[in-house]
């Protein structure tokens, strides 16, 4: 006869069978290769993994960063210098009304009043021309009396004046022009060579035999006499 409680009367608790027990082990697996060395686990491969995806996006937030910057100058520097090609053909129509007006003399435009009125109608226009250039950024250059500058001159003669410091620009044959901060056309020049001549107002002390000799013969003379009287004092 088998009675549902125990003698004590507790009730007896069910007691789970081996197979529904997990298995227990105070062993912790580690993983190596092949050649004994530990190999990461599963969560170092995630830190590992966050690193690398982290790395990639700081990679291509540079490269984005570095092509904005890019198109942006690209974009300021097409604004600027877009209208390089055409200012360069209005150039020679420029210089033709500079040739124009240096070809009237003065005497002769006082003296007849229509040859006035032209040379006058004709200065108008090349101031008019010169504030069109400069509103799309393009400016002269009319370096008479300026130091060469090779990056925005071209000089094809040089002229012997001592009056002038050296490289000096002397006349100018061809007005040049500047777009924003390029070199449209270099202004075609002379230059000063030599230049003025420096005088020296350093003098030279005039020769005198006798001084020069006198002094080391007194340099001479104390030495000895110094000499002599260490001499005399040591013994």
């Amino acid at each position: 006869m088998t009675n549902d409680k125990k003698q004590d009367g507790t009730p007896e608790q069910d007691v789970p069978k081996s197979a529904d027990v997990p298995a227990q082990s105070d062993d912790i697996e580690i993983l190596t290769d092949e050649d004994g060395e530990l190999l990461p686990g599963p969560m170092e491969l995630l830190e590992i993994e966050i690193a690398d995806l982290k790395d990639r996006y700081l990679r291509q937030a540079a490269d984005m960063e570095n092509l904005r910057k890019r198109t942006e100058r690209e974009r300021s520097d097409i604004k600027k210098y877009a209208v390089s090609e055409f200012a360069r053909d209005i150039l020679p129509l420029s210089d033709n009304f500079q040739r124009a007006i240096e070809a009237v003399p003065t005497e002769a435009a006082e003296q007849d009043e229509a040859l006035k009125s032209f040379l006058d109608g004709v200065k108008m226009n090349e101031r008019e021309l010169q504030k069109v250039l400069e509103r799309h950024g393009v400016t002269q250059l009319d370096p008479k009396g300026e130091k060469f500058d090779p990056n925005q001159h071209q000089a094809v003669q040089q002229i012997e004046d001592s009056n002038l410091p050296n490289n000096t620009v002397v006349e100018v044959f061809q007005v040049g022009y500047v777009i924003a901060e390029r070199v449209l056309r270099p202004a075609v020049v002379s230059v000063a060579k030599g230049g003025a001549k420096t005088v020296s107002t350093h003098k030279e002390p005039p020769m005198s035999l006798p001084d020069t000799e006198t002094e080391p013969q007194k340099a001479n003379s104390e030495d000895s006499d110094e000499l002599g009287s260490k001499v005399d004092k040591s013994a």
